[in-house]
C-alpha cells in the first residue's frame, strides 16, 4: 500500500509545494484548503492530489477528514500541521480578538489536527507528525511577540509529545522551522497591517518601522516554497526523524544561539525520556 499524508493549510506557498512535491514522488495527497473546489481545479490534472475542505480551528472539520481517510485507506503515514496566521503588532497595540486568532489557529488548531488524527497515525506502524515551526519558535523578535508565542507554544507541545509518542507509539515527531519564504504568508501578514490602520503613530513606531526596514532588507532573496518542500522530502526519508529541523542556511544562522549545543533537538528528548518516563 503506498504512503499517505495529510497536509493543512495547502492552498498556498509551503502546504501547497508539499502536497505537489508528495503527489509527484507517488504519494496519495489530501490537501486541507477552505477552498477545495477552487484549488481541485487549479490542479485537476495531478494525480494522487485531492484537496479536502478543512477548518483546523474546528475539531469537527478534521475528525470528519480522518474518518474519510480511515475509510479510503485505514491508515495515515504523515501529518503535517502546516496551517498558520502570521501577525505583526506589539502586545500593547494588539486587540485581544487578533491574539485569539493567532492562537486559535497556530496553537489549538495544531492541537486539534493532532488529537484526530493520533487514532490512524498508530496504525501506519511507523507515523510521523511534522508542523511548522519557524525560527520565531526559538528566537523572540520585535514586534511579533504574540506570532512568537505561539510558535514557542508548539515547540513546547511537539517537544513534549516526542518524549514519549516515538516509544509508546512509533510516532516521530518534527519540528520544521523556516525563515523567511517567498509565500502569500509574508504579504498577508503586511496586508493585515495595512487594513488595521497600517504602522500606528504611537510610542511602538519607531520599533516598527526599523523592524520592516530590516525585515525588508533581511528577506530580499527569501527561501522558496519549493525549496521547503525539498526538505520535507529529504526528512520523511530520513533514518533517524529530528526533534527540529532548519530548512535553510539563513534559518541555521539565525538560530545558532539557540540549538548549536543540540541542532536536531534528540538529545533533549532522549535526556528527558530517560530521567522522567526510565526509558
Amino acid at each position: 500500500m503506498g504512503k499517505i499524508i495529510c497536509i493543512t493549510g495547502a492552498s498556498s506557498g509551503i502546504g501547497l509545494a508539499t502536497a505537489l512535491r508528495f503527489a509527484r514522488e507517488g504519494w496519495t495527497v489530501y490537501a486541507g484548503t477552505r477552498h477545495p473546489e477552487r484549488d481541485q481545479s487549479l490542479y485537476k490534472d495531478e494525480k494522487n492530489l485531492q484537496f479536502v475542505e478543512l477548518e483546523v480551528t474546528e475539531p469537527e472539520s478534521m475528525e470528519q477528514l480522518m474518518r474519510q481517510i480511515s475509510r479510503e485507506h485505514g491508515k495515515l503515514d504523515v501529518l503535517f500541521c502546516n496551517a498558520g496566521f502570521g501577525y505583526i503588532r506589539a502586545l500593547g497595540q494588539a486587540p485581544f480578538s487578533d491574539i485569539h486568532r493567532v492562537f486559535d489557529t497556530n496553537v489549538y488548531g495544531v492541537m486539534h489536527t493532532i488529537r484526530a488524527a493520533l487514532p490512524l497515525l498508530t496504525k501506519s506502524r511507523g507515523g510521523h507528525i511534522i508542523a511548522t515551526s519557524s525560527v520565531g519558535g526559538l528566537v523572540g523578535q520585535p514586534m511579533n511577540e504574540i506570532y512568537c508565542a505561539s510558535k514557542f507554544a508548539v515547540e513546547g507541545l511537539l517537544e513534549s509529545l516526542a518524549t514519549y509518542y516515538k516509544p509508546r507509539f512509533n510516532i516521530d515527531v518534527t519540528l520544521l522551522e523556516p525563515g523567511a519564504v517567498a509565500t502569500e504568508f509574508n504579504k498577508t501578514v503586511l496586508d493585515h497591517i495595512a487594513d488595521t490602520g497600517g504602522i500606528l503613530e504611537d510610542e511602538y513606531k519607531p520599533v516598527a518601522d526599523a523592524y520592516t526596514a530590516a525585515f525588508l532588507q533581511r528577506n530580499a532573496e527569501p527561501q522558496t516554497a519549493a525549496s521547503v518542500a525539498g526538505v520535507m522530502w529529504e526528512l520523511v526519508h530520513m533514518e533517524t526523524k529530528p526533534l527540529r529541523i532548519r530548512t535553510s542556511e539563513r534559518a541555521e544562522a539565525f538560530a545558532a544561539g539557540k540549538v548549536s549545543n543540540d541542532p536536531t533537538g534528540l538529545d533533549g528528548v532522549l535526556r528527558t525520556r530517560k530521567v522522567m518516563l526510565n526509558m
